[in-house]
């Protein structure tokens, strides 16, 4: 007979989640064994092949939760009717305060997620598709005619991602400058870059 779920059975997920995330980003995917990671999570091998039956079941729901999380909270703080700088900044703002506590879960997406079978690989892809798209619909705003007629959308918009991705290799809480500071200097280099594409040509010297 199958066991029961627990009432907290979500709220213990979550907490082996992250403390599966961390081991995860510490020790790599391939070293890592579901005793060792139940012992690390200070539950019994029984108990966390309870909740997960495989380490790329265990994978696929860290990087999948993440993701989820950064799609609502991207959701949330998305205001198309203001200008559109202050739009863009308010994304990157809440995608970095997304990030906070989750190095481990971003470090994961970034590197590991091809290490999963391919459908599930296609649903996450499906996930950042989501964040992509919100994103490059704000970068668009804010200078439509450089984009016009053009292939350069995407290209602008995951130049933005590859500096919001790689953030958490170098941020440290509490140094010089700040999510909130960063937001702003991501959001500036990219609408100037974004301006600069918009300008016409000089003519040849």
């Amino acid at each position: 007979m199958a066991r029961s779920r627990a009432k907290d059975y979500d709220e213990k997920r979550l907490a082996l989640l992250r403390k599966a995330a961390a081991v995860f980003a510490r020790d790599g995917y391939d070293r890592a064994s579901m005793g060792g990671l139940a012992s690390e999570c200070g539950v019994s091998k029984a108990l966390f092949y309870h909740y997960y039956a495989s380490k790329e079941a265990l994978l696929f729901d860290i990087v999948s939760t993440h993701l989820e999380e950064l799609v609502e909270v991207v959701e949330a703080a998305d205001r198309p009717d203001v200008a559109p700088e202050t739009r863009l900044e308010g994304l990157v703002a809440a995608l970095l305060e997304a990030y906070r506590d989750a190095d481990a879960q971003h470090k994961l997406q970034v590197g590991s997620m091809q290490l999963l079978p391919e459908a599930d690989q296609a649903q996450l892809k499906a996930l950042e598709r989501q964040l992509v798209t919100r994103f490059a619909d704000a970068v668009r705003a804010v200078a439509p005619e450089a984009f016009e007629g053009t292939p350069l959308l995407k290209p602008v918009t995951m130049s933005l991602f590859g500096m919001l991705n790689w953030f958490y290799m170098w941020f440290r809480e509490g140094g010089p400058v700040s999510r909130q500071d960063y937001a702003r200097i991501a959001t500036r280099l990219l609408v100037g870059g974004i301006r600069e594409l918009a300008a016409p040509l000089p003519p040849p010297a």
